[in-house]
């Protein structure tokens, strides 16, 4: 199933969004098995995100074909020390002192960590990330931090019915990333779409996607 799901999802992506940028596929990798990963990067998946710390350090060795690593989960600053030089793009950036410690674990360890800054797009207490009016503002702040890449913006759409407030918010996150591309020519990342909107997501001009359920299939909590 999960070879048929990447031949599917890599055959009906577009190469590139509407804005003329390319679309790159992250494979959500939350709670699925070693064997798994591997068959989806053997089908053609290039990238993989983690949402856990413990999960990432367990499987990071076992994972074939060597894919781009993301970490696309919440992150506690007290385990970013296990990930630095690894990771090749942070999507959830969402406080300073997140940013603070990326950025002297990277500086201390002589590289630079590429980030996206996290924007809680949806107002939802239940998120992470910086409020739409701040963003701006924080993105101008945490650019000038050492050692830390900023690549542009992530923002999860809240689970709603309403389509045309989802398009709203989707375009809305479009505009800011416009903004932030004028002010820094290193953002080159609109992150944003799930398995449930990512099609309306591209349509509004995200550039990556973080699939988890259409490659997998339902994830297993037990």
């Amino acid at each position: 199933m999960i070879e048929e799901n990447v031949k599917k999802l890599l055959s009906e992506i577009p190469e590139k969004n509407g804005f003329g940028e390319k679309v790159t596929l992250v494979a959500a990798v939350k709670l699925q098995s070693v064997g798994d990963i591997n068959r989806a990067v053997a089908a053609g998946i290039t990238d993989i995100g983690d949402n856990h710390v413990q999960e990432f350090k367990e499987k990071y060795e076992l994972i074939g074909g060597n894919p781009r690593r993301h970490f696309i989960g919440h992150l506690q600053t007290n385990k970013v020390k296990y990930l630095i030089g690894k990771v090749d793009l942070y999507h959830s950036l969402d406080r300073f002192a997140l940013a603070e410690e990326i950025s002297k674990r990277s500086l201390n360890a002589e590289t630079v960590s590429d980030v996206l800054l996290q924007v809680n797009i949806g107002e939802e207490q239940s998120k992470g990330g910086f409020a739409f009016e701040e963003a701006f503002a924080a993105y101008k702040k945490i650019v000038a931090m050492p050692s830390l890449r900023l690549k542009g913006l992530m923002a999860m759409l809240p689970f709603s019915d309403d389509l045309p407030l989802l398009v709203k918010l989707a375009e809305k996150m479009r505009g800011l990333f416009e903004k932030v591309k004028d002010f820094d020519t290193n953002a080159e990342h609109l992150s944003m779409g799930m398995s449930g909107d990512y099609n309306l997501c591209l349509d509004a001009g995200s550039n990556l996607i973080r699939l988890g359920t259409a490659v997998f299939g339902q994830r297993n909590y037990n």
